[in-house]
């Protein structure tokens, strides 16, 4: 249960941290519509002026793999049975959901390389999941 309770409050700050802060904070509502559905091409740009723009770029890149690692550390948790494919899928979709709602409001931009990344973020989360697992079944820890 308590870990049902850390997952929800988990998928509450993504979201607020996604979509709200988006609207109250970073840029607000925008007037026109913004995407970039080519694969690769923001991270390519980020990468490439990343000196120019200095941390903003590192922020962009890592901060969203970072947010959504512990996705896939905490829902394979929360759920009994979860494979490795079906978390990563769970958090594709919600990547997606959030890209698609930013499109729709306005509040963001669509792009397909944030859904990359932040999908990215929930295989290196399930993957310190397996390791955690590993360790806690070894020494016999409850968890």
């Amino acid at each position: 249960m308590k870990k049902k309770i850390i997952f929800g409050l988990y998928i509450f700050f993504l979201l607020y941290f996604l979509i709200f802060s988006e609207i109250y904070g970073r840029s607000g509502v925008m007037q026109d519509y913004h995407y970039n559905i080519t694969p690769f091409q923001e991270i390519e740009r980020f990468w490439k002026y990343r000196e120019q723009l200095g941390l903003m770029s590192y922020i962009n890149l890592f901060g969203n793999v970072l947010i959504f690692a512990p996705f896939g550390f905490i829902e394979p948790l929360a759920s009994k049975k979860r494979s490795f494919w079906a978390t990563l899928v769970d958090g594709c979709l919600l990547s997606l959901s959030v890209e698609i709602f930013q499109f729709i409001t306005k509040v963001g931009r669509f792009d397909v390389d944030d859904l990359l990344l932040n999908t990215s973020g929930v295989a290196i989360g399930y993957i310190c999941f397996l390791i955690w697992n590993a360790i806690r079944r070894k020494y016999g820890t409850k968890g």
